[in-house]
C-alpha cells in the first residue's frame, strides 16, 4: 500500500509541476491532460511494482531487472511529447520531426521530472546534464535534439520563466526545424545519425513493415 500511495503522489506531483510550467509556456490544456495514461492499469501497477521512492523513474529500475519495461512501451506509444513516439525504424526518416506543441510539452515534462525527482536538490543545470547523459545513443530528429539542447543551455542563464515562454521556445524551434509558423516542416533532410542507423541495419524484412 505504501508503494501505491507513494507512486500516486509522485505521478500527481509531476503532473502538477508540468501543468504550472505549461501555463508559462502557453499550453495549459496540454498540461492539464499530460500523462493521463500513467493512471492506466498497464502503467500504474507496473510502476508501483518497481517504485523507486520517487527518486527516479520506476521504468529504469524495471529495465535493469528484466531488460525492458512494458509500462514504458505502453506510455511512449500514447504520448506524443516523447520523441520516442516519433521513431519508426522502417521509415526513410526513422526519427520523424516532432510538431511544435509537443516539443513545448516535452520541455515542460523534462524540467518537471528533474524538479520532481531531485526536489530540494534541483538545479537549473540538471535538465542539460540528464539530456547529455541519456540521449547520446537515442535516435532523435536532429532539429529536435539541437533545439532541446539550446533550451536546456539557456535555463541557468535566463531562468525557467524566460526560457520556456512560448515566443522563446518558438524562436528556438524555428531556428533548428525551419518551421514556417504554421506547423509545416521545411527541414526534411535525414541527419547523419539517422543515415548511420539506416546503413547499419541488417537483415531487415521490408515485407513486415508496420
Amino acid at each position: 500500500m505504501n508503494k501505491v500511495w507513494g507512486h500516486f503522489k509522485t505521478v500527481h506531483n509531476h503532473r502538477w509541476l508540468v501543468f504550472k510550467l505549461s501555463i508559462i509556456a502557453g499550453i495549459p490544456l496540454q498540461g492539464l491532460v499530460h500523462d493521463l495514461s500513467k493512471y492506466s492499469k498497464t502503467e500504474f501497477f507496473e510502476s508501483v511494482k518497481y517504485y523507486a521512492d520517487g527518486k527516479y523513474s520506476p521504468y529504469g529500475k524495471e529495465k535493469k531487472e528484466i531488460g525492458y519495461a512494458p509500462g514504458w512501451l505502453h506510455h511512449k506509444g500514447r504520448n506524443k511529447h516523447h520523441h520516442e513516439y516519433w521513431y519508426d525504424y522502417n521509415a526513410p526518416v526513422q526519427a520523424a520531426p516532432m510538431p511544435f506543441k509537443y516539443f513545448v510539452e516535452m520541455i515542460c515534462d523534462n524540467i518537471a521530472a528533474a524538479q520532481n525527482y531531485n526536489k530540494k536538490n534541483f538545479r537549473l543545470e540538471i535538465p542539460l546534464e540528464y539530456f547529455k547523459s541519456n540521449t547520446s545513443k537515442i535516435p532523435m530528429y536532429k532539429g529536435i535534439y539541437k533545439a532541446q539542447e539550446e533550451v536546456y543551455k539557456q535555463l541557468p542563464k535566463k531562468g525557467i520563466k524566460e526560457t520556456i515562454k512560448k515566443d522563446n521556445l518558438r524562436k528556438i524551434y524555428n531556428k533548428y526545424m525551419g518551421d514556417d509558423g504554421n506547423g509545416n516542416q521545411k527541414h526534411k533532410t535525414i541527419s547523419k545519425q539517422q543515415r548511420t542507423i539506416k546503413n547499419n541495419r541488417t537483415g531487415s524484412n521490408t515485407k513486415n513493415k508496420r
